[in-house]
């Protein structure tokens, strides 16, 4: 299933707007930097991002699963037209949180645990936000999506743009509604955000990640703000998976 950024009431998911999202009005990631930065792929192409938190677990969105049966990261690289799979595509096991049912209901989260772990020179771990972020931090938001609001196709070199993080009761008044545990940032008064193909990917706020892309409402920004999941809320889990090796995400 394609994610797609929401229009009217469509689906990130097959109920919000993206699952896929691509960076509008942003500009090509230099060579060096957003080490962390993943392409979930499926079949050997992208329709996800993600990022490394540790040598051995990647995380991105839940709703990024999708049951796809060759789901692999692909990490080291910001030009996914030169991929070397022997050095850079993993093999993962999924660990999504027990309770997400759809991007609308929450616990967009998911951690994916590759294999063959060897941290390149290429590759760095992002820390991540312990606490809660205020609101109208400067952040950015990095991925492979489409760069333009009627794009057909996700980017081959990854795009950053910057944005900042919006107060959670304006989110609430444009959304009318939206989950628990989120935060949002981005395509709400600007003409800056994440679109189809960014789902997955990290808001980065200090050098932390603070979020991952779950939804929004369409490309053609500005218009309603994007929703991220809240990382710091989902801690404990995280670390415990980390630490025991095996899925403990609630």
């Amino acid at each position: 299933q394609d994610a797609q950024f929401e229009q009217s009431s469509a689906s990130l998911c097959p109920d919000m707007s993206w699952t896929r999202s691509e960076i509008i009005h942003g500009e090509k990631a230099k060579d060096k930097t957003l080490l962390y930065m993943a392409s979930v792929q499926n079949n050997g192409k992208h329709f996800c991002g993600g990022f490394l938190i540790s040598e051995e677990y990647v995380l991105t969105a839940a709703h990024c699963d999708n049951s796809y049966t060759d789901m692999t990261v692909v990490l080291g690289t910001h030009d996914l037209k030169r991929v070397h799979d022997k050095t850079m595509r993993y093999q993962v096991q999924r660990c999504k949180h027990p309770s997400f049912k759809r991007v609308s209901s929450g616990n967009d989260i998911m951690l994916l645990k590759r294999f063959f772990v060897k941290l390149s020179p290429s590759m760095a771990t992002v820390e991540l936000q312990k606490t809660a972020i205020k609101a109208n931090t400067k952040c950015h938001v990095a991925g492979w999506g489409i760069d333009t609001p009627r794009g057909k196709a996700g980017v081959d070199e990854l795009r950053v743009v910057d944005v900042s993080t919006i107060d959670l009761k304006v989110c609430k008044q444009e959304w009318k509604q939206i989950p628990a545990n989120v935060i949002c940032a981005g395509g709400y008064k600007t003409n800056k955000g994440a679109c189809h193909g960014d789902s997955g990917g990290p808001l980065v706020c200090n050098g932390k990640a603070v979020g991952i892309v779950s939804y929004g409402y369409n490309c053609n920004y500005p218009n309603r703000p994007n929703v991220y999941t809240e990382i710091s809320k989902f801690l404990p889990g995280i670390h415990k998976t980390l630490k025991k090796k095996t899925c403990e995400l609630q």
